[in-house]
């Protein structure tokens, strides 16, 4: 069970949780050794006995009022110190799990799902802990102390406690489970969905108001709200009536007890006032566990959640034995090498066809890959990188294959910026250095100027310190590019992959920035995927791909000459071009 395996990864918590519950437990019985010492007080003074008779009831009282109020600051103390630790543990292991399937093995999830899982399904273990476990193990101690403490003066008051106890703390529960069951997967199924919804409105706002589709999108989300909500009210539904039933369940107990203790020969007649009162105290600890049974189902939704994120598969495992990353200057090869060519969304084919792709990347040389959208660049530069396999052929690096090597080798030698670059909503400095964390100022401007960001930096309120928003969302889709190619060259890697970098620029501007970033990369192996032609003469060789095969390579010159794909999308470009120039 998925809430079993959540346990086994903060079992080392466990011990602290187990504190929690028995200072919790203390806590329950000093609150009900109060009321039935209290309620002893009570009917024993009625008698009017002398002073003395009732001094150690007295104390009693002060001692467990304050005891009882002592040991709750130290069962939340304790709980919390627990929950708080464990969780901790818990979302650290989440986010190692979902970092090896970044990107490839997160396509069929979007940003609101896996932020729902990350927050919200996380924090519903929690409740696990401290409204599941804790209130279980705390009323099965209590009820066994009070059922003991009836029947040592009335049996038939015992026995009577006892079946209250199993209805109020086992029958009403699993019911409430049962019943709250199909609504707690439903409930968490319209909460991953409205959390969707709302990331998508809130960052697509500005897209969806150029569409005209705001309106349509806030019905769909508000679809999705309404369909929570009703959800939940099914749920408190069958919450009050569970819950309902148990505090019919705690009447007839205590009436049954009352009874019990009139009808038993030898009983002492302050016996009569003390058991009813101390079983109506006593259910107090049982009331919670239907809540808490249905509390539980909506739990083991969240980590049915947690355990599909926890035991993914990586789509690129790493090898048992990996070999050593290369030295020194480094020589990308690929040989036969296959993409994998995305079909719908979570989702990859194989190309068809038989060959592949054969490339030689020694120090300093450029390579630029074009062809139509879908025809596998980005997927092949994402097989560079062990983001995804090849579905045929090899990469080596040195010759030594990247499968015999770790990811995050490969990728010490292999980066840049690929088509999924995230820009965090942090400064722009910060984000510059998540790619090289001791980079001096120097370099970091050097990086601004070959992505020809220097004017626009220097022009922003707080420089450097600027927050740029979530991702990227406070500065031009051109800037943001440009942050992310800037980040890319500040990483100095020495094969440095792009993908569309001088994409939302405009023509003279993409011009500028291409030529800046090869003059800043003299000695650096270059991938380029990109549609626009334009500077392509500057790059060692020229690779047309159409369903992840290569189908023209050359030069640009050559290319033209052999008036292919590449020279019809030449033309057409420098026509588009052309009117864009006579519209400026």
């Amino acid at each position: 069970m998925s809430e079993l395996l959540i346990l086994r990864l903060i079992r080392r918590h466990l011990p602290r949780v187990a504190l929690a519950g028995l200072v919790s437990v203390a806590a329950e019985l000093a609150g009900i050794a109060l009321i039935a010492t209290a309620s002893w007080l009570l009917a024993r003074a009625a008698e009017q006995p002398p002073l003395t008779a009732l001094t150690v009831a007295i104390v009693a009282v002060r001692a467990l009022a304050i005891s009882r109020g002592g040991f709750r600051y130290l069962e939340r103390l304790a709980g919390h110190d627990a929950v708080l630790r464990a969780l901790a543990e818990l979302r650290a292991r989440v986010y190692r799990a979902l970092t090896p399937l970044s990107p490839g093995g997160l396509r069929g999830l979007r940003g609101g799902d896996l932020l729902t899982r990350f927050v919200a399904d996380v924090d519903a273990v929690q409740d696990l802990l401290l409204r599941c476990l804790m209130p279980a193990l705390t009323a099965l101690v209590v009820s066994g102390v009070v059922i003991a403490f009836a029947a040592a003066f009335s049996p038939v008051a015992g026995l009577v406690v006892l079946l209250g106890a199993v209805a109020a703390g086992i029958l009403l529960p699993w019911l409430a489970g049962i019943l709250a069951r199909r609504t707690a997967e439903r409930t968490a199924h319209a909460r991953a969905e409205l959390s969707t919804a709302t990331v998508d409105l809130v960052r697509g706002a500005a897209d969806l108001a150029a569409y005209g589709a705001t309106d349509r999108a806030v019905a769909e989300a508000g679809r999705v709200a309404e369909d929570l909500a009703g959800a939940e009210r099914r749920g408190a539904a069958v919450n009050a009536i569970v819950s309902a039933a148990a505090l019919l369940t705690q009447g007839l107990a205590v009436i049954g007890v009352l009874f019990a203790a009139v009808s038993t020969d030898g009983i002492p007649p302050i016996m009569t006032a003390v058991l009813p009162l101390t079983t109506l105290a006593a259910f107090e600890v049982l009331l919670p566990l239907t809540t808490a049974a249905r509390r539980l189902q909506e739990v083991r939704a969240s980590a049915t959640r947690l355990a599909a994120v926890l035991d993914a598969e990586p789509p690129v495992a790493d090898p048992q034995e990996p070999r050593e990353a290369p030295s020194g200057p480094v020589a990308l090869r690929l040989t036969g090498a296959r993409p994998l060519i995305p079909v719908r969304e979570g989702s990859v084919a194989q190309a068809a066809g038989s060959g592949g792709v054969d490339l030689d990347l020694p120090p300093g040389r450029r390579v630029a890959i074009v062809g139509p959208s879908g025809a596998g660049k980005s997927m092949l530069l994402a097989a560079m990188v062990r983001f995804v396999d090849l579905s045929r052929g090899e990469a080596t690096l040195n010759g030594v294959p990247i499968s015999l090597m770790r990811g995050d080798d490969v990728r010490r030698l292999v980066s840049g910026a690929l088509s999924d670059a995230h820009v965090f909503h942090a400064t722009v400095e910060e984000n510059l250095r998540i790619a090289a964390p001791e980079a001096t100022p120097e370099r970091i401007a050097a990086a601004l100027a070959a992505a020809g960001l220097t004017e626009w930096a220097a022009s922003l309120p707080e420089g450097l310190s600027t927050v740029v928003g979530e991702d990227g969302d406070r500065v031009s889709g051109g800037q943001r590019q440009r942050l992310v190619l800037a980040r890319a060259l500040l990483g100095d890697p020495p094969v440095l992959l792009l993908d569309e970098p001088t994409e939302g620029l405009d023509p003279q501007t993409a011009d500028e920035v291409l030529a800046d970033v090869l003059r800043a990369t003299p000695d650096r192996s270059v991938v380029l995927v990109t549609h626009r032609l334009r500077g392509l003469e500057a790059v060692d060789e020229i690779l047309v791909l159409e369903d992840g095969l290569v189908t023209e390579r050359g030069s640009h010159d050559a290319l033209l000459a052999a008036d292919g794909y590449y020279a019809e999308l030449w033309a057409a470009q420098e026509l588009a071009e052309g009117r864009y120039a006579g519209i400026g």
